[in-house]
């Protein structure tokens, strides 16, 4: 059944999907940098979780402006892929089995966002318009 009604909305949903799966995203970089709002059950950072925080945290900030939105959630996806058969997938196959929920819903989320871009209120469509971000 279509909605036109809703769909006219799309750029707009599409933005608000993209600025706040990017401050979920930065949530995680700041519980792991700076324990905020909560601290990180793992202290010191191993190397492969340093490197994980670095990409939620320039990654998160990238895609909450829309700025080279699909790269940085290009990167971001395969952050959660790689995040979700490492940290996850060993404790059992099913998502709900071995906590991996979050993961797989941050991959394909910035999946598609690397696919469909950033919608409205974003520096990328801003700069390729070259227009004022609406």
């Amino acid at each position: 059944m279509e909605l036109p009604w809703l769909s006219r909305w799309q750029p707009q949903l599409l933005a608000l999907l993209r600025i706040v799966t990017g401050l979920l995203f930065v949530e995680h970089a700041t519980s792991k940098f700076f324990a905020f709002p909560v601290p990180f059950p793992v202290h010191p950072l191993p190397p492969m979780l340093m490197a994980a925080g670095a990409i939620e945290l320039i990654g998160g900030i990238l895609v909450t402006l829309g700025l080279f939105t699909r790269l940085a959630a290009f990167i971001a996806s395969g952050e959660m892929a790689v995040a979700y058969f490492i940290g996850h997938f060993p404790k059992g196959f099913w998502p709900v089995q071995n906590m991996g929920e979050g993961a797989v819903l941050f991959c394909f989320i910035f999946l598609y966002l690397a696919a469909a871009g950033p919608g409205a209120w974003s520096i990328d469509e801003a700069r390729l318009r070259n227009a004022p971000i609406r």
